[in-house]
C-alpha cells in the first residue's frame, strides 16, 4: 500500500499564460541585478526601528507587445530569509541587528513575510510597450547595529491581469 501526502520534499510549480508578454528589468538590467546601498554609520542605526541609506530602484517592463487594450501588470516580490517580526529581509552579512526594508512606490513599508503583489504598478495603456515603477530599499535596525557587511535578497516577477 502506498500513501501520498504533501511534504517538505514537494516541488511546487507556478506560471501564467497571457496575451501580453514583456521583458522584466531592475534598473535596466535583465539579469542578476544588484542594488548598492550607501555606507552608513552605526549611529544612524542605534535603536530598533531606525532606518538609513534609502536607495531607489526601478522595476520595469519593456518589449511588450503593445496590446490594443490597457494591460494591468503588477510587480511580485518574495523575500528570502525574511525577519517575520517586521517583514524585512534578513541580513546574511556580518553586521548585526541590521536588515533590509523595502518600500513600495508610495513609500509604504512592504511586509515580505508573505508574497507581495503590487496593484498595477506597471500597467500599460493601450499601445504602450514599456513601463516603470520606483521602489526603495533601506537599512532597518532591529536593535543597536554593529559594524559589518549587509547582504539580503528577494525574488521578483510580474503578474499580468
Amino acid at each position: 500500500m502506498t500513501a501520498s501526502a504533501v511534504s517538505d520534499n514537494t516541488i511546487s510549480f507556478q506560471g501564467e499564460v497571457t496575451d501580453e508578454t514583456c521583458s522584466l528589468t531592475v534598473n535596466g538590467n535583465d539579469t542578476a541585478p544588484i542594488i548598492l546601498l550607501p555606507t552608513v554609520s552605526t549611529s544612524d542605526l542605534s535603536a530598533s526601528g531606525d532606518v538609513a541609506g534609502a536607495t531607489t530602484f526601478e522595476m520595469g517592463v519593456s518589449g511588450c507587445t503593445g496590446s490594443t487594450d490597457s494591460t494591468a501588470i503588477s510587480t511580485v516580490f518574495v523575500g528570502n530569509l525574511v525577519e517575520t517580526t517586521n517583514g524585512t529581509l534578513g541580513n546574511t552579512g556580518t553586521a548585526e541587528n541590521v536588515t533590509v526594508q523595502i518600500l513600495d512606490t508610495k513609500g509604504t513599508e512592504i511586509d515580505l513575510s508573505s508574497t507581495y503583489t503590487a496593484e498595477g504598478d506597471l500597467t500599460l495603456a493601450a499601445g504602450d510597450t514599456a513601463s516603470t515603477a520606483t521602489y526603495t530599499a533601506q537599512y532597518y535596525a532591529t536593535d543597536v547595529a554593529t559594524a559589518g557587511t549587509v547582504a539580503a535578497s528577494l525574488q521578483y516577477a510580474v503578474t499580468y491581469q
